[in-house]
């Protein structure tokens, strides 16, 4: 065996400041930076005091020792730039708020000027949302560990460790597709660094170039857990060198340190030379969440944090300025005392005094009737669209299945370049595995994008460019490959519209393909319509013809919602006809398309079962018992067409629901539940649902073919229940 040594290319420093620095820095600047901290840390206080006084709902989630790093990081960004952040983000959410005010055209200057109402507002706004409140920056929805606020570049904080890097990693994509010379600042946990996501997001933002910032706050411990029994490298920074990606140390104590870290890293980014992983070292003085100490917990010396309090930026930073004569002990108190009355204002504005504690104003909470306004778009995108059927169309054509993919994904590209398309192997061989996108990497080599086999890192960075305004169309190649991305897709995609008050669209379409009949085995051959239906963010669509797949893939792409397209591949040859030269005609959602009309069983099916429906219905006809076949092609199911469903159970009193999927992910039983409780009375019976074996599916083409329901299954179920025979 021969050994040789091989050079790591890795470009990693430390970054310290130096007495010089303070004397460089802008007055203006430094003064800021020493407000911030001053107000985040009155801020921290007043909401451990609420807390305890009942008037927060939920953790609270402080960042009392780690100030520095707020107002440090934030100081040299723009008002274009934008910041993404953790459960652990009051912090950074006050400094980017306070910043981008700071930082526009005649912003404030804090240090001579009163301070000017709309940071009053920001605050308060901050305040009313951890608690609750109809006035908070989400509604009171998102509490203190779901923030977002982009009118001043607060893309969105997160609940899940890591989970919100690959959006911000996203919304750094559209930085640089834009061209809006804007950089993001993602900020994450020591925890963070041991999760997929994390090291999926880097690995997309090293190979693209992108521009982002990911601060590490290492405060030491994840909860109660030390870092150095989390992680094998002292330096958390140097995971980046595994991505060709720059890494810095600092002391995340000194937000000087910090400011001269930040501003280096995004004039790196704004010329084009791609991410810098920070690693600012610091502390919390308190447990996880809440006001006591982590020494009273037993996983912390106060030996320890005492040495760490020697370093807290609320006392260390003030006497650093004065020490160096950049500020005066009366104007360090004049700040102090500016902090101060900001934070008590926020308190009357949100509460009132009984018996010497707080009491949350009432009138502030939201609104029961508000409950769900925002789960998914009101819709209002759809105004004015007329929905179009076959028969409305005097010339047709002829396509595969597989054709009108790539026609109708090719039209939009050529007319929206907002429309990006993103997944596994799409700009290869000509245009993907299975040619969905033939023809079209050739014609947009810059927006039809191969993706490393990474379905967390590109199905969230989808989600940061949706966010961003763009329109991402997510090919995730097996629907089970949907469960290595199930954060970004449930937690993420199918939350964050309601999560932060409406605050934003997420415009994303993930396309995926079943593989249930090909021999795929039992990870390669789920049906994700049950699964998607747990998020009511979600829109589902499930085309079974060309002319669907046309129509509703129009309508995905206008909706301001997520939309999955479920395409089987047992549909990709087949062919059907379309409009002639006509690729912009809509599908609505919601809207089923009787396959075969009858008027003894109702068949409520979906994708692929649908054709085996109809061949039933043909086959039974000759026994005279005339099905209806009914393609739901909707599948989320406050999208159900219960309007349709409804007309034919007037005249079959009879319905079988029929899927492919296995039994215990199917979602028969769930319609079937909403359409007894719709429908009882039209009913002459159960209604009966027939589903896959609930078994992952079988390699061998005997036993899967035991494990999905055949014509010969549905044709039997389908003459018992036209019999009554339930």
């Amino acid at each position: 065996m021969k050994l040789s040594d091989r050079t790591i290319p890795a470009d990693f420093k430390r970054i310290e400041s130096e007495q010089d620095d303070y004397q460089k820095a802008e007055l203006r600047l430094l003064a800021g930076m020493m407000f911030q901290i001053f107000l985040i840390r009155e801020f921290e206080q007043l909401l451990l005091k609420l807390h305890a006084e009942g008037c927060v709902h939920g953790p609270v989630h402080t960042s009392i020792g780690q100030e520095a790093i707020a107002a440090g990081a934030v100081a040299p960004l723009r008002p274009v730039d934008q910041i993404a952040s953790t459960h652990r983000a009051h912090h950074h959410y006050l400094a980017k708020a306070i910043g981008f005010h700071m930082a526009r055209e005649n912003g404030p200057d804090v240090l001579n000027e009163e301070i000017p109402p709309i940071i009053q507002e920001e605050v308060t706004r901050l305040l009313g949302e951890v608690m609750g409140l109809s006035i908070g920056c989400c509604g009171g929805r998102g509490g203190s560990m779901h923030l977002r606020n982009a009118a001043v570049g607060v893309l969105g904080t997160n609940a899940i460790v890591a989970g919100g890097i690959p959006p911000a990693t996203g919304a750094a994509w559209a930085c640089k597709y834009t061209r809006n010379g804007g950089v993001v600042v993602c900020f994450l946990g020591d925890g963070a660094v041991n999760q997929g996501a994390f090291h999926e997001a880097l690995n997309l933002a090293g190979l693209w170039r992108l521009p982002i910032i990911y601060v590490i706050e290492n405060n030491l411990y994840a909860v109660a857990t030390p870092v150095e029994k989390a992680t094998a490298t002292e330096d958390l920074a140097v995971k980046a060198a595994a991505y060709n990606i720059r890494g810095r140390i600092v002391d995340g104590m000194d937000p000087v340190a910090v400011m001269l870290a930040v501003r280096e890293a995004r004039e790196h980014a704004t010329l084009g030379r791609g991410p810098t992983v920070i690693e600012a070292k610091c502390y919390r003085f308190l447990h996880h969440a809440g006001p006591m100490p982590g020494s009273a917990f037993n996983y912390r010396l106060k030996d320890e944090e005492d040495r760490w309090r020697s370093k807290d930026p609320y006392d260390e930073f003030p006497r650093q300025l004065t020490a160096a004569g950049v500020l005066s002990a009366g104007q360090v108190e004049l700040l102090r005392e500016k902090a101060r009355k900001i934070i008590e204002h926020g308190a009357r504005v949100c509460t009132h005094l009984r018996d010497g504690k707080h009491v949350v104003n009432d009138e502030l909470w939201p609104k029961p009737e508000s409950l769900t306004v925002g789960l998914r778009s009101d819709g209002s995108e759809w105004k004015g669209v007329v929905g179009r059927e076959l028969d409305d169309f005097t010339e047709h054509e002829e396509i595969t299945y597989v054709q009108a993919i790539t026609a109708v994904t090719g039209r939009h590209l050529e007319k929206d370049d907002r429309v990006l398309v993103f997944g596994e192997e799409v700009a290869n061989f000509g245009g993907g595995a299975y040619q969905a996108t033939k023809g079209l990497p050739a014609r947009f080599p810059d927006r039809v994008i191969n993706t490393p086999i990474s379905e967390c890192g590109f199905t969230g960075l989808g989600a940061g460019l949706a966010m961003s305004g763009l329109r991402p169309v997510v090919e995730i190649m097996f629907p089970d490959f949907a469960l290595v991305a199930a954060d970004q897709l449930f937690n993420q995609i199918g939350k964050l519209r309601h999560m932060y008050g409406n605050s934003t669209d997420m415009p994303i379409v993930v396309r995926t393909r079943v593989a249930i009949g090909c021999g795929y085995g039992g990870q390669h051959s789920m049906d994700p319509v049950g699964l998607f239906a747990l998020f009511g963010g979600w829109r589902i669509v499930a085309p079974a013809t060309p002319f669907d797949y046309i129509g509703l893939f129009n309508s995905a792409m206008l909706s301001r919602d997520p939309v999955l397209i479920l395409e089987h591949h047992a549909l990709y040859p087949i062919r059907g006809l379309v409009p002639k030269g006509n690729l912009d005609y809509y599908i609505p959602f919601g809207k089923a398309r009787i396959a075969a009309p009858g008027d003894r069983v109702t068949v409520l099916c979906y994708s692929s079962m649908v054709g085996l429906a109809e061949q039933a219905a043909r086959e039974l006809a000759d026994e005279n018992i005339d099905v209806e076949v009914i393609d739901l092609r909707t599948l989320s199911l406050a999208d159900l067409d219960y309007e349709t469903i409804g007309r034919s159970l007037k005249k079959t009193h009879t319905m079988v629901i029929l899927e492919q999927a296995a039994a215990g992910q199917s979602i028969g039983s769930r319609i079937a539940g909403e359409c007894q409780r719709r429908f009882f009375d039209d009913l002459d019976g159960p209604i009966v649902t027939v589903a896959g074996a609930d078994v992952p599916n079988p390699v061998s083409r005997k036993m899967e073919a035991v494990a999905i329901p055949d014509l010969e299954r549905v044709k039997e179920t389908l003459c018992r229940a036209a019999k009554k025979q339930f």
